[in-house]
């Protein structure tokens, strides 16, 4: 996945400057972005702080390590069944 060269503070930022009252158009010309790109992020950030976010990013990372974990337990399960299963 192709990484934004706006930080998650930015667009946050975009959506929250044009609720404070500042134009779309003026937005974008500021940032560099089309009124698509916006769009997407007033879609993706229109109601979260940047604590949220951080917070958000954090329970995505540790849901990631746990899953990898659950992988890997299962693959060492499922490896000692078919051991078990063996006839010696």
């Amino acid at each position: 996945m192709r990484r934004s060269r706006f930080s998650e503070e930015q667009m946050i930022g975009m959506p929250k400057e044009h609720e404070s009252g500042v134009s779309t158009a003026d937005v974008c010309l500021k940032y560099g972005v089309s009124s698509a790109t916006f769009y997407e992020y007033k879609a993706k950030f229109g109601g979260i702080d940047v604590s949220d976010a951080r917070k958000l990013k954090a329970l995505e990372d540790e849901n990631a390590k746990l899953k990898k974990l659950l992988a890997e337990q299962m693959l060492d399960n499922a490896m000692l069944k078919d051991v078990a299963s063996r006839k010696w």
